[in-house]
């Protein structure tokens, strides 16, 4: 594997509110993710207001680096990286 991967947990605490935000940040940076994954707990009675979301980034490490700082100046979520 000659090109580094990294994985971003994005933690939504009120998806009602911040979704939105988290949203335009990932359209504005598609280019840089090769793959997204959304999950929040649905049941028949219940949505949760949290969720998470897990991306793989690709593309040059400073358009990831880009879309990183855009997601850690957004309120209401808690981002954590993986560098492999």
């Amino acid at each position: 594997m000659n090109e580094s991967v990294c994985i971003l947990g994005i933690m939504i605490n009120d998806r009602i509110k911040e979704a939105g935000n988290l949203q335009k940040v990932l359209t504005q940076h598609g280019c840089s993710i090769k793959t997204r994954l959304g999950l929040h707990e649905v049941t028949n009675n219940h949505c949760s207001t949290s969720g998470l979301v897990i991306v793989e980034l690709t593309g040059p490490k400073a358009d990831r680096e880009l879309l990183y700082n855009a997601l850690a100046k957004i309120d209401g979520i808690t981002l954590k990286r993986m560098d492999f």
